[in-house]
């Protein structure tokens, strides 16, 4: 590993079930109960309570499953303006310590505090005093990773979840990549993990026996990533100023929808709010893509990129209808979104901004 990312110290800090966790906060009798945050006659589950849990309820499962495996869930609906509100409070907190944050989403952060403004020499200590003013100004907890560089913190805030800390040392950071299971490591998921697992690959030591060029053969682009992270290696720096590099607006519908005239109208309607908040934040793109998701959760995408930028509403709703008859099912439709890519925030530096609009079910938060 080259030595001279060996003296960085990287925090991720990570809300414990964050919007969760603020719906059992600022409703106490929900505390000690499996909560869901999402719709619960559609859509998914977007945050599920430590309880909720218990009983097989995670993030991104529809809704049905989730009331099948915990007939006592307590769906409550999201509060974006709420977890906001918090969210700020919180980078507040992480602005005290240093200004090279890199927020990931609402619920967590990277933050360099190699050299951070109370010069207090250890990122442990800094974690901890961070965590402790979290829960004192907001009352939820945050779990922390602390080490060398990014896919280490990473990797090290999971260990001691909920409401804990864990460093991982330099000099132990190859022990600790040797035994961790592959499944563990930031970046492998389940179908790859699977596949790891049908090649003899559990733990990180089984994977460093593999040379570059297998892993690459194996997982394409990938393979190169897990050949450097199980050594350690990852490059990567915190970014304070994340750059937009696309916007997504979708709606799940109450109805599944099979008109074409019904499709039009949500499309419209779905290209004037994309284009007003493109408009308020002064952003171009030139890629829009289509999303379909049907009755049986089958998923479509279909893109088209222009040379210029796109520039009206209209533009948006006729390449939408374009994009639309370039479907390969006449099968209902649970939900649309349309997204933009290709951005000018490519080419001049801005402030990544999170749009949402008022769905009437969240399908992704």
């Amino acid at each position: 590993m080259d030595s001279s990312f060996l003296t960085r110290k990287i925090i991720h800090v990570d809300m414990d079930a964050f919007y969760a966790s603020v719906e059992q906060h600022d409703d106490p009798s929900l505390k000690g109960k499996p909560v869901a945050v999402g719709g619960e006659h559609r859509g998914v589950v977007s945050a599920a309570s430590y309880e909720a849990r218990k009983y097989g309820v995670r993030s991104a499962m529809p809704s049905k499953t989730a009331r099948e495996k915990c007939p006592h869930l307590i769906f409550v609906p999201p509060r974006f303006t709420r977890y906001k509100e918090i969210s700020r409070q919180i980078r507040e907190i992480f602005h005290e310590y240093t200004d090279l944050v890199e927020p990931l989403s609402l619920d967590e952060a990277y933050l360099d505090v190699t050299e951070n403004k109370k010069e207090i020499e250890s990122a442990n200590q800094i974690a901890k005093e961070i965590r402790q003013k979290i829960f004192e100004q907001t009352g939820l907890t945050a779990s922390a990773g602390i080490s060398v560089n990014k896919f280490l913190a990473k990797v090290a805030s999971d260990i001691n979840k909920p409401n804990g800390q864990k460093t991982i040392h330099p000099d132990r950071i190859e022990g600790f990549l040797e035994e961790l299971p592959v499944e563990k490591f930031y970046g492998v998921g389940k179908v790859t993990a699977n596949k790891m697992f049908s090649l003899g690959i559990y733990k990180g030591k089984d994977l460093k026996k593999k040379s570059l060029e297998d892993l690459i053969r194996l997982f394409g682009k990938s393979g190169g990533y897990y050949y450097n992270v199980v050594r350690g290696i990852h490059t990567s720096e915190v970014k304070p100023h994340r750059i937009q590099k696309s916007v997504a607006v979708e709606r799940t519908f109450f109805e599944d929808l099979f008109d074409d005239q019904e499709i039009n109208e949500k499309l419209e309607h779905l290209s004037q709010e994309l284009h007003q908040r493109l408009q308020k934040n002064k952003i171009l793109g030139r890629s829009l893509t289509l999303k379909i998701k049907y009755k049986d959760f089958s998923l479509f995408t279909r893109s088209f990129t222009k040379e210029q930028y796109f520039t009206s509403p209209e533009q948006y709703f006729n390449m939408g209808k374009k994009l639309w008859e370039l479907r390969p099912f006449d099968k209902p439709v649970r939900l649309l979104g349309l997204s933009l890519s290709h951005l000018n925030t490519e080419e001049k530096k801005q402030v990544s901004i999170q749009l949402k609009i008022p769905f009437e079910e969240f399908e992704n938060l």
